[in-house]
């Protein structure tokens, strides 16, 4: 991703953002952890995981207002230039459904039966939610906040006014006693928007490798651990073609 001054607002904030870390690494979607597994692993995810040709293509969590809104924040966020097509194109909406539709999204590997007290950030996910809960809900909050404030749905606004609106709920800005919409964003959304990005392919996102693509991975990285010695600070001629879990199914 270019990092010109001429770079959309929205594609150097992600670009800045990307190796801070997140108290939702904690408990990271499999899809990620599948897209950088063993091989052992990856055969494994590949067979526990449909292909592109059974996949549904529909949405299977967000209701049509919901995916709206989320499309149009993913392409804010991953505008389109000369590396990758715009977020939808690179289905970063789907994959974040089909996580919130998933195991992960059920929360099936965390533990929710309280108590819930205030927890420090080293504690982990703390709340009575399931992940899928917790998204929409701060995706509702988002929704009626920008709604109050501009008169329009967020489907609606122009990308720079959505940038400046998310650049608000980034910093805080739109935090009240009622909900921390700043810390929703930050420590959920965003996550899996990155996610979205660098996750193998077969779960949605990252179509076509376009963003292994831009940063030039080769792919699974179990295969290329000689590699890394051998071209340490030097191009790397796999990288013009990664591999996926998909091209060793």
């Amino acid at each position: 991703m270019s990092m010109n001054d001429q770079e959309p607002p929205a594609r150097r904030l992600f670009l800045r953002q990307i190796g801070g870390a997140s108290s939702v690494a904690a408990f990271a979607a499999p899809a990620l952890l599948g897209g950088l597994a063993s091989p052992l692993a990856s055969a494994q995810n590949a067979a526990a995981h449909p292909t592109d040709h059974a996949r549904p293509s529909g949405y299977l969590s967000l209701g049509p207002q919901e995916a709206a809104c989320v499309e149009a924040l993913v392409n804010v966020m991953c505008p389109a230039d000369a590396l990758t097509p715009n977020g939808v194109d690179c289905g970063l909406h789907l994959y974040i459904d089909r996580q919130l539709a998933g195991a992960w999204g059920r929360g099936d590997q965390l533990y929710r039966q309280g108590p819930w007290h205030p927890g420090k950030p080293q504690h982990g996910y703390q709340s009575p939610l399931t992940p899928e809960q917790h998204f929409k809900a701060g995706l509702a909050v988002l929704r009626r906040e920008a709604q109050q404030r501009t008169g329009k749905a967020i489907e609606q606004l122009e990308a720079d006014r959505l940038d400046a609106l998310l650049q608000d709920v980034a910093a805080g800005r739109m935090d009240d006693e009622r909900y921390a919409l700043g810390a929703w964003f930050n420590d959920f959304f965003y996550p899996l928007f990155v996610q979205a990005c660098f996750a193998d392919p077969m779960y949605g996102g990252n179509r076509d490798k376009a963003f292994w693509r831009a940063i030039g991975f080769p792919g699974l990285p179990a295969f290329h651990g000689r590699n890394v010695v051998q071209y340490r600070g030097l191009p790397f001629p796999g990288a013009a073609k990664p591999q996926s879990i998909e091209d060793f199914s």
